[in-house]
Formats: structure tokens, sequence, C-alpha cells
């Protein structure tokens, strides 16, 4: 399994992060998974919404039927600032969310990413999750339900920030299995904290 982090200025640290770390954490403990941090189009550095600066690994490849596009937020609320908001007016990140849902891959999305999978069409209709702040946006397209994390198969949301920590280890231990699952979560002293629902 390719997992690509989708990167974008703005984004939330934490959102992408929390989950590539996770991943990371699972291919040294066995999984067949690789982990990369990805833009749209080439660049040297992103800059994340609280001043990070990240050298992503390159564009995003073509993802498939194996694959896993993980869609961080950050800055949907803010909407003077690079973030969530700007990406979803300007439309290409939406644009590459639905090419690779398209192509089978699954979309998983930390915080609100979900409005960025919200406009990608995606999550039409589906039960998901996102922000706090955002679930009255949200509403406009999905069947918001209140939790954690919120697994319908070919796509999976979480909440706000933390929440992307339980998206990821519930992932792992979905498609790598509980022992994986439980060194993962062993090596990085980390209990997820809510609920998880699966439709």
């Amino acid at each position: 399994m390719h997992v690509a982090v989708l990167l974008y200025d703005g984004f939330d640290e934490m959102d992408a992060i929390g989950p590539f770390e996770t991943f990371a954490n699972a291919a040294r403990a066995g999984a067949g998974c690789e982990v990369g941090c990805y833009t749209l189009e080439s660049a040297d550095r992103v800059t994340a919404s609280h001043g990070l600066r990240v050298e992503p690994d390159g564009p995003l490849p073509d993802l498939g039927a194996d694959d896993l596009l993980v869609v961080p937020g950050g800055g949907w609320n803010d909407r003077d600032r690079p973030g969530a908001w700007t990406e979803a007016e300007r439309g290409a990140v939406p644009g590459a969310i639905a090419t690779a849902h398209e192509a089978g891959a699954t979309v998983a999305t930390v915080c609100t990413g979900g409005m960025l999978a919200a406009r990608a069409g995606v999550l039409d209709g589906r039960p998901a999750v996102t922000h706090a702040t955002a679930l009255e946006d949200l509403r406009e397209y999905a069947d918001v339900v209140e939790a954690r994390v919120v697994d319908d198969g070919d796509v999976v949301t979480a909440g706000g920030v933390t929440s992307g920590l339980d998206l990821a280890v519930h992932l792992v231990e979905r498609e790598f299995g509980a022992d994986v699952a439980e060194r993962v979560r062993t090596g990085m002293e980390y209990e997820p904290a809510g609920e998880v629902v699966t439709r």
C-alpha cells in the first residue's frame, strides 16, 4: 500500500505529521506499506499553518485500488490565509481527491480535510465527520456523524486535529492487523481517545 499524505500551504501540522508517523511506524512493524508527503505540483517547500516548513517527496503520484490518500485540514475558518478553504476555492485539491477516489484509492481525511473531500463530491450523502467548527458546512454534503472517526469503507473521516492519530491507528489495524497496530500503539505510547463508527 502506498500511503500518500497530500500537503498544501496552510495545512495543519498534526493533521499530516501524526498519520505520517503512524504509518511509518507501521511499516517498521512489518506492515506492507510505504508513506510519503506530496504536493500537487513540484515544490521545494510547503509551509504549514503554524509555520513548519516541509520538503515534500515530490508531486502526488497516481494512486490506485491498493493505495491510501490522506488529506489534512487546516485554515478552513481563517479564510484570509492559505489553507483548506483557499484550496477548496481553487479546486485543484478537490479535483485530485476525486481522481484518486475514482481510481480506487481509499480517501482518509483529518479535520477540515473532510471539507476538501466534500468539495470533491466524495462525501455526498455518506456518513462523515470533520472539525467541530466546520460541521454545519459539512451537513450540506454529508450525513454528519458525531464520532472521533467514521469508517465508510473507501472513505474514512476524522474530527479535529488529534483525531488523525485515531484514524491512522484504526486504518493500520484494519489493513494490517491487530498485532501490527498494537506494536504501533505501544511504540508511540498512544491509545485512541474516542469512538470509531464503522458503516
